[in-house]
């Protein structure tokens, strides 16, 4: 019997409250044991990753699901900041947006995202889209060690 893979911590950088619900929600109904942690724009984010301010004890994300449209510090430049720090490049990084325009995903690519997710307008799709980023980021790649 295969042993369930150990939970890990994701930073989600999301301004919309629906969406940090829709995401929650699907945690929820698919059971995932994963801990979600929210911030809600790329200041913030940034905040977190490097352990700042009220963030000082949070923990390094395993995986970080990023929207790219955010206030104060747009999801571009977080990723970009990311994937150039050596103690947070490591981390994947999947952009979960609105956007479909290929000059966002091109970009995102350029600064090196890991994956590029369209968030579906549907609930269960969106569900469903996330479970499935879950189950492939959990439980059949291999992280790097924190």
């Amino acid at each position: 019997m295969t042993q369930a893979p150990a939970p890990i911590d994701i930073l989600l950088v999301e301004d919309d409250p629906g969406d940090v619900l829709m995401i929650r929600e699907a945690f929820e109904h698919h059971k995932i044991r994963n801990a979600l942690h929210v911030a809600t724009d790329g200041v913030e984010a940034l905040e977190f990753l490097n352990r700042r301010g009220r963030f000082r004890d949070a923990p390094r994300p395993g995986l970080i699901l990023l929207d790219l449209n955010l206030p104060r510090k747009d999801g571009r430049e977080v990723l970009g900041e990311i994937k150039r720090d050596p103690a947070l490049c490591t981390i994947p990084v999947v952009v979960l947006t609105t956007s479909e325009a290929e000059e966002d995903i091109v970009r995102s690519y350029e600064l090196h995202a890991n994956a590029y997710v369209a968030k579906p307008v549907d609930f269960e799709k969106f569900t469903e889209v996330v479970r499935k980023i879950d189950d492939f980021w959990v439980t059949v790649v291999r992280l790097p060690p924190r």
